[in-house]
Order: structure tokens, then sequence, then C-alpha cells
């Protein structure tokens, strides 16, 4: 019986180990998409204790917790740190199976070097370890970044950011290169017309512009994404349940926009006609800059209202949708590239149900322009486990090109989840390991070793380009 969590965890086979150890385990991190808060890099601040750099903020946790019968007051609300980790050590003997287990441990080990399993019986120990090495510089948030090998980090954000922490990060001359994102979701969510027409006055008092119309709308944001390009960025980003590709003329838009000023209420085919027209233009200003686009599709959001009203967004009330994506996206994917306006594309699932679709969509696409210039990318969110890691990768081995991939990504709001590159890159060496000992792949491990560090690393510093970021 093997031990749990130790060095060959995940890999089944003599080569899996070799290719990991000798291969994958060592390359730098290129965390391309993640949620970290740039003010708290920009302060390299020390988190007080464990429950506020791990249970704050961190969704999945919450989910189990509830699932497990625990009082909402000890997850967002007011008991105190102690009391909320305490909860959630006596919630972890419970998620044997669920990906939290492994996620749980191998951060206690890699960040704490804490080999004891989480439980009510260690929780207190372990909670006072943890607490006091937090308060050492080693533990800094950029000592974190820095001493799991991070090279880049690209976080996400508005399009009325100022970017101030992440010029501040530059000038402090940190190692890590921290790169903003552009993702102007709210910038098009005309579903409330009130609250973007309040987002628009925000965008007047930033930009000292009246926006009285369309077009001086999109100079403004032209603007804005002019700015993000002065400040580092190279990749846009969009979290859509699912693309909109819908006819419209530059008349319609006009009317929309004057009715969103006016805060009168859209029709469902307005709010998507106007959706359509500004992921039109988002992507064109991509393709013009060279920029890298994403689009992570297939969230359902905010199931519970009434925990939505109590807790706010992003705490953990999301699903997967059952959405209907391959015409839209087709249509908008088809737009662009007749226009020749296509840069390169990343799209991200949600329901597995997509995988083939996806993977076969962002074939449909490829011009031989750049090696992967359209990416299925790698399981996302709710899939970003065990199961939904070797799905995805299955999908594209069948029907593209997994040695081209760009590799995983943290998604995450938590300093302490880079530890999900290297279970993405065990599993990945575990899969190519089978097969070469099951004879479907050559016993070539110089070759198979340049596929996987390719996948890890090599490819996304080669398509993102980051080094032309000074």
């Amino acid at each position: 019986m093997k031990s749990f969590l130790n060095e060959d965890f995940l890999l089944e086979t003599k080569t899996a180990q070799r290719l990991y150890h000798e291969y994958a385990a060592g390359l730098p991190i290129i965390d391309y998409h993640c949620h970290l808060p740039p003010d708290q890099i920009a302060g390299d601040i020390n988190f007080k204790n464990i429950t506020q750099i791990w249970l704050n903020g961190d969704h999945y946790k919450w989910r189990a917790m509830r699932a497990n019968g625990v009082n909402e007051a000890y997850i967002t609300g007011d008991k105190s740190d102690w009391e909320k980790f305490e909860q959630w050590a006596a919630t972890v003997p419970y998620t044997l199976r669920n990906p939290l287990y492994h996620w749980t441990h191998l951060e206690l080990q890699r960040y704490f070097n804490i080999h004891e399993i989480l439980s009510p019986a260690t929780a207190k120990r372990i909670y006072d370890e943890c607490n006091e090495k937090l308060q050492s510089p080693e533990y800094s948030v950029k000592s974190l970044i820095k001493n799991r090998n991070v090279e880049v980090v690209c976080t996400t954000d508005d399009p009325l950011d100022n970017l101030a922490h992440h010029q501040k990060i530059k000038q402090d001359a940190y190692s890590v290169k921290v790169l903003p994102a552009f993702r102007p979701d709210k910038a098009m969510e005309a579903n409330d017309t009130k609250a973007l027409n309040a987002y628009i006055s925000k965008l007047e008092s930033i930009t000292g512009e009246s926006i009285p119309d369309f077009n001086t709308y999109l100079a403004a944001l032209k603007e804005r994404h002019d700015y993000f390009a002065e400040n580092g960025c190279s990749l846009s980003d969009h979290g859509l349940e699912h693309l909109y590709a819908e006819n419209y003329t530059e008349l319609e838009i006009k009317i929309i926009f004057t009715k969103i000023r006016n805060e009168q209420p859209l029709t469902p085919d307005e709010v998507a006609q106007f959706k359509s027209a500004m992921l039109y233009y988002f992507a064109v200003w991509d393709q013009e800059k060279g920029w890298v686009q994403q689009y992570h599709l297939g969230a359902l959001r905010n199931n519970n209202t009434r925990a939505l009203s109590a807790a706010g967004p992003d705490t953990g009330y999301d699903s997967m949708g059952d959405f209907s994506q391959g015409k839209a996206l087709s249509k908008f994917l088809n737009k662009l590239e007749a226009g020749n306006k296509l840069t390169k594309t990343i799209l991200y699932n949600l329901n597995p149900a997509d995988n083939e679709l996806m993977a076969t969509m962002a074939g449909n696409f490829n011009d031989g322009s750049v090696a992967g210039k359209m990416q299925f990318g790698s399981a996302w969110w709710f899939l970003d486990q065990k199961d939904g890691m070797i799905k995805q990768i299955n999908a594209l081995s069948n029907m593209g090109l997994l040695s081209r991939m760009v590799g995983m990504l943290t998604d995450s709001r938590s300093f302490m989840s880079f530890p999900r590159h290297e279970y993405f890159r065990r599993i990945l060496c575990n899969l190519f390991g089978n097969d070469v000992e099951n004879g479907e792949l050559p016993n070539d491990i110089a070759w198979t070793g340049k596929i996987i560090r390719d996948i890890c690393y090599y490819n996304a510093k080669n398509y993102f380009d980051f080094d032309k970021v000074k």
C-alpha cells in the first residue's frame, strides 16, 4: 500500500514518476489567469492567521462546509478566525474523494511542511504552527509566490481600475511579473441598465469626457484598453454563460445605448444585440494589439437568491450551466476570422458534456500562423480536479494537439493555490507514463519529456511572450 501524498502521489508507474521528477517538477509556473488581489501583492502583506489566507474568499471550502452542516456564521459570518478554522478542520475528514482533501494536505505540505492529516484532533496544533510561520518574512505574499517558483502572475482587472497596485509592484522591482488582464464584463452587462448606466458614469469621471452616445462610449473604453496595454497587459478575459453573436446594425446599437443612458429596460433581444456588439469590438481591439483573448463559458451564477442577498456574489452559489454553446461560438469566431480580426484565443468550458464541442470548435479556426493559436483551455472551476482534468486532456488529445496546450492556471483568489500546477503536472505525467508502459506510446523518454515540459511551461512562455513586457 502506498503512503498518502508521498513523493510519487498520483504517479502510478515508474515511467510516470520519471517524467514528473525529471521533466516537470522543477519547471517555473506561468499563472496566466488568477484572481489574486494586486493590492495585497503590492503591500507584500503577511496574513494574521491561516484562516485569513486560506478560508477567506474560498468558496470551494465554503460549499463543503455548508454541505457538512456548518452554520453560515462560521463561514462568512462573524465568528472568530479560530472558530472558522475549527469548523473547517471538522469538515476536512468528510471531504474524502473531494479534491479539497488533496489540495488541503498538499498545501499544508508545500507551504508549511506539515504532513499531519487535518482533523479536529490536530486542528489547534496545525493552526498555531501555521500562524507562527505566517508572521515571518518568508511568508509575506511576495515570498509565497516567489517560493513556489512562479515566473508570471496575471490578475483579473476591470477596465475602470487605475492599475496603481501593478505600477507599484513594477516600481518595487519584484522579480515575479504581476500583470493585469482586461476583464470588461461589467461594461457590457445590459441586463441591468441602472447598474450599467452607473458604470458608464464612473467611466466618465475617469476619462474626464462626457459619454452621451455609443461612439463616445466605445472611445472611452478603447482609451482604457490602451491604458491597460501601456501597463503591461496583453490578455483579455470574459466570464460568460455563452458567447453572444446576434445580428445587429450600428443604428440599433446606438438606439439601445440611448435607452441605457435613460435607464430604460431593454428587451432580451436588445440585451443580446448589445453584448454581441461589445464582444466584437473588444475582440477587434485585442487582435490589433496582439493580445490573447480568453472566454470562460458555462457558469450559471447566483442560483440562491436568498444567499446572494445575505452574502453577495462569488460566495459559493454558482454551478455548471447547460447552455447551448456551439452555434453562437461558431458565428462569433467566424465573423472575426472572416475579417482577419481573430487573435490568439483560449476557450474554457465548465460543462464536461461540451468538452469535445470546444476542442473541435477551436480546431476550426487554427490558421497555421501560430502553433496552438486556438486553445481548448485547461479544466476550469468545478472541473479543475483529477477527473475533470483527465477528461479535458483526453478530449484535447483526441480532437486536437495536446502537445500544443498552454498548460494549467490557478483561477484562484488564494495565495496558497499554486500547488494546483503540481497537481496538473502529476496527472499529465501519469497519463503519458501509463501510455508508454502499456505500449500505446513509444518508450522515448527524451521526446515525451520534451512534450511534458512544453505543456507545463514552454508552450505558455512562447504563446504569451511575457518576456517582451518590460
